[in-house]
């Protein structure tokens, strides 16, 4: 919601985001101790992921629709505008999963012992350039940024900046419809596994979900074309058409429902002939409870100082959170290994610390960093 000062601020969606941040942290660290995609923890955790690019979809069509379609903004000013907010974040992220690297070698990641420093630091390098190089993975997924896996969805929201700076900005209502019901079907027909275009390999290993989107090649890349496509678009059509939704307590009931939705056990069970039902489950998430959460955030405002100091928090301290946090997951799945033994209770209390520390980083990040160096970079580089 940077560089808005003219516009009011839809605060309690700027509050859903930090719920679904602090919602992915907890997947993760639930994720070591889950036993397979069919029991995790927190089961739909990584859904939050197409909540944000809802929230991101709406946010570029409040803050830019009317400036760029009548060119009161150049296209040079609002990629300045995106990297300003968005890079700083992306280079301390990918440093911290640098420093830390060999700290995770763990049987969970066999490469990271025999992964010279040089290329660790290349690694390095092309994250910061948002190169993908899933050729120097040091995990065995092939993702697309190795040593801070989260920028996958970064570098789409990046190109879905591009393509909404260059076209989406200008089309009709009439046309963003008819796109949007088009994605919606692809986001159906990937979760019920429907495969109406026949590229989905023979037993891929997240049957029953749209979990995916690391990689922009094969099967992978299709499902990170469709996770994003969607929610950027109808993210954009409810900001155009602002019919919201009032509720009282408008910020607390969203977050219940996106907690709960997150929450959700899996639907269907082990069984191959009802993954279905799970990613059906999924994909009406996101066609269409996030839309309607969405729709009633932007539709209620916060009564109290105490909301609103909590909201600006979440919001401040999201986007931080999301592209620091992975170092406490993977941290973690080293610790498991070599301490198998010992009670649950102390399993726990690590997975409390690691989250604690993983909100710490975020907020050090936050004020000690992020907020200076996009101040500094908004006096030098932006028209004001």
């Amino acid at each position: 919601m940077a560089y808005l000062e003219s516009k009011p601020r839809y605060e309690t969606l700027d509050g859903l985001r930090g719920v679904a941040a602090l919602m992915v942290v907890a997947f993760h660290l639930f994720e070591t101790y889950s036993g397979g995609t069919t029991h995790q923890i927190i089961n739909h955790g990584y859904l939050a992921v197409d909540f944000f690019f809802l929230l991101s979809g709406f946010v570029l069509g409040y803050a830019y629709d009317d400036r760029l379609s009548a060119s009161r903004l150049s296209l040079v000013d609002f990629f300045k505008r995106r990297i300003v907010r968005l890079h700083p974040m992306i280079i301390l992220g990918g440093l911290i999963g640098l420093l830390l690297f060999y700290h995770y070698d763990t049987s969970f990641f066999p490469l990271v012992k025999t992964t010279p420093w040089w290329q660790v630091v290349l690694i390095y390098v092309t994250t910061v350039l948002m190169i993908p190089t899933p050729w120097m993975d040091h995990r065995g997924w092939e993702e697309n940024f190795p040593i801070n896996s989260p920028q996958w969805s970064l570098l789409l929201e990046y190109i879905a900046n591009v393509v909404y700076a260059f076209v989406l900005c200008r089309v009709s209502k009439r046309v963003l419809w008819a796109l949007t019901l088009v994605s919606a079907f692809f986001v159906i027909d990937l979760g019920a596994g429907l495969n109406v275009l026949g590229d989905k390999p023979e037993g891929y290993w997240s049957a029953g979900t749209v979990t995916g989107g690391w990689l922009f090649t094969g099967w992978e890349g299709h499902i990170a074309w469709v996770r994003v496509s969607f929610p950027i678009l109808c993210g954009l059509l409810l900001s155009r058409y602002r019919r919201f939704v009032r509720v009282k307590g408008g910020f607390w009931w969203c977050s219940l429902l996106v907690v709960a939705t997150l929450s959700m056990p899996r639907i269907g069970g082990d069984d191959p002939a009802h993954y279905w039902q799970n990613g059906l489950y999924e994909s009406l998430c996101i066609v269409a409870v996030f839309p309607f959460v969405i729709a009633m955030g932007a539709g209620s405002g916060l009564s109290g100082a105490r909301s609103q100091r909590l909201c600006k928090w979440l919001a401040d301290i999201s986007y931080p959170l999301y592209i620091t946090h992975i170092f406490a997951r993977y941290l973690q799945m080293a610790w498991k290994e070599g301490h198998e033994d010992l009670p649950l209770t102390t399993h726990i209390m690590v997975s409390v610390s690691l989250f604690v520390v993983a909100l710490l980083v975020a907020q050090a990040a936050l004020k000690l960093y992020d907020e200076p160096v996009r101040e500094w970079l908004k006096q030098k580089w932006l028209k004001r």
